[in-house]
């Protein structure tokens, strides 16, 4: 591909980044909100936070492999169309206090995240070897658009009809339209007969050593980061900050996700993927340790945005050691089996926030996190050593 349609390209594709993580970070910024107005019960309030990585989770192996066999284009705006028609469901939900419809609604936009997660690899296809790492950063850079918008459209959305939220579902459903429209301007390869089928069967990928460490550093980072970010706008208004502040918050967070995608790719180049993700696990332990320092603005505050670096290192390198580990071939089964992996951990975590919150509290809920983290450097430090040996 020349390299002026491969930068086109991937300049798209962080464009509906953009777009996708607008819709995405809406739904972390009020849904959990929306289902405490809906349910009695607070441990399940984030249940359509859940829904939403369930969606995921369910919809990444045939969003995957039926992109495999239609190409990317098509699969990409038949996922941002449902994620339009996510939004509308979830407003229809809050309107008439039906917890199952948000549910519903919030679970199609997960389904528009399953296929959005495949922007980032659509970017690694279209690049070189030497300007992938950049084209993977560059793809997730667009998120810090989503840091800005989202939690700004999320609380603009929220007083604007009578059924608080609701507002903000509509905005969703004009965000992922947008999207849609954008997107029918990716012009990639169409796939070859062989992408779905041929190669080492997916247990002989999977079983390689940096495969499973490149999954497990990647779903400890989504699996940290999505737990914290769904219990803290439950967590700052149990302890007395409004929804400004905890929007703020988010946004900081979001901000943190996103932003060191301009460099990371470039540290990565420079350092080694192993290094940068050991970094990022160290960053999340430092979430950690400012979440139990207090519960004050600054703290709260301070913790999101390592927690967002600390995703941000851990994700982006797990899918730069990824695209080492298979053949073309291969990669539509290996791509859409981590991303499952993934979003099941993601689904547990932000399933279980709003009890973790409600029987642990805020900074017990972080502490547990620790073992996890340890886990993480150790797999990343045996990797390290194993290369070393040759």
């Amino acid at each position: 591909m020349p390299r002026s349609r491969m930068i086109r390209q991937v300049a798209l594709l962080s464009a509906a980044q953009a777009l996708f993580q607008t819709a995405s970070v809406m739904v972390m910024t009020v849904a959990g909100l929306a289902g405490a107005a809906i349910t009695p019960a607070p441990e399940f309030a984030t249940l359509p936070v859940a829904a939403m990585f369930l969606g995921t989770a369910i919809g990444i192996a045939p969003a995957s492999l039926w992109m495999a066999r239609v190409g990317r284009r098509i699969g990409f705006v038949a996922g941002a169309v449902l994620g339009t028609l996510g939004g509308l469901l979830g407003a229809l939900g809050i309107f008439y206090a039906s917890l199952p419809l948000l549910c519903l609604g919030t679970g199609l936009v997960g389904t528009y995240q399953a296929f959005a997660q495949f922007y980032r690899f659509a970017a690694a296809e279209v690049a070189t070897d030497a300007f992938r790492p950049r084209a993977i950063s560059f793809v997730l850079a667009g998120g810090v658009v989503a840091a800005i918008a989202g939690p700004i459209l999320g609380r603009f959305g929220g007083p604007l009809l009578a059924a608080e939220y609701a507002g903000s579902f509509l905005i969703l459903a004009v965000v992922s339209l947008l999207a849609a429209g954008l997107l029918l301007g990716v012009d990639m390869p169409r796939p070859a007969r062989s992408a779905s089928s041929g190669g080492r069967p997916l247990g002989a990928i999977i079983r390689q050593p940096g495969y499973l460490v490149a999954l497990f550093g990647a779903a400890t980072g989504y699996g940290v980061m999505i737990l914290a970010m769904t219990a803290t706008p439950l967590a700052m208004l149990h302890h007395h900050h409004d929804l400004s502040a905890a929007a703020t918050v988010i946004q900081l967070h979001v901000l943190g996700m996103f932003l060191p995608s301009f460099f990371t790719g470039a540290l990565i180049s420079r350092f080694g993927v192993l290094k940068v993700m050991l970094a990022g696990a160290f960053l999340l332990a430092g979430h950690v340790l400012i979440a139990l320092s207090g519960t004050q603005f600054l703290a709260f505050a301070s913790a999101l945005v390592l927690l967002g670096v600390g995703w941000n290192f851990l994700f982006i390198g797990g899918t730069t050691l990824l695209t080492r580990c298979y053949a073309p071939e291969e990669r539509a089964r290996a791509q859409a089996a981590n991303d499952l992996v993934i979003f099941i951990v993601g689904v547990a975590t932000s399933l279980g926030a709003g009890a973790m919150l409600h029987l642990l509290g805020w900074q017990i809920m972080n502490a547990v996190l620790l073992p996890w983290l340890a886990l993480a450097v150790l797999a990343l430090a045996w990797l390290g050593w194993r290369e070393r040996r040759g």
